[in-house]
């Protein structure tokens, strides 16, 4: 397979293509909000069509997109705080569980009950299979 560097670059079709494809979906830093909406709205689309499939060929344009919305979101985006009750209420809405649902993880469906009114910390087994089984870091729950 010839790279690059082996053959000639026809730049004025490089310049088509890249063209056509920023009309389509803008490349590069997010510069303002109305721009980020757009490159989400793209993101959304794509992740709808390639779903799981890693060896998609859109897979890398995905991925180029979701850098720029994260370095966006990184410098733009304020991440409210929330104590780990907090966070461990809005997961199990987001997964429509209650508290029973965690009660076997937890040590009892009243220890979630006590954790979820702050009136008990999670422990590291707790946080360990909290994050496993909402497939987040264990930092979300310190």
């Amino acid at each position: 397979m010839n790279t690059v560097s082996e053959r000639h670059l026809d730049l004025a079709s490089v310049q088509s293509a890249w063209q056509d494809l920023n009309r389509l979906v803008p490349l590069g830093p997010i510069t303002n909000k109305k721009d980020y909406e757009r490159r989400v709205l793209v993101m959304d689309e794509l992740l709808d069509r390639i779903g799981t499939n890693e060896s998609h060929r859109l897979m890398p344009l995905l991925d180029l997109i979701t850098k720029e919305v994260e370095a966006y979101e990184t410098k733009h985006e304020k991440v409210p705080e929330a104590t780990p009750a907090q966070v461990l209420g809005f997961l199990m809405a987001e997964h429509g569980l209650k508290q029973a649902d965690l009660a076997e993880e937890l040590g009892g469906q009243s220890i979630v009950s006590s954790i979820l009114n702050g009136k008990r910390e999670l422990n590291t087994r707790q946080v360990k299979a909290l994050a496993a089984r909402f497939d987040v870091s264990p930092a979300v729950f310190l």
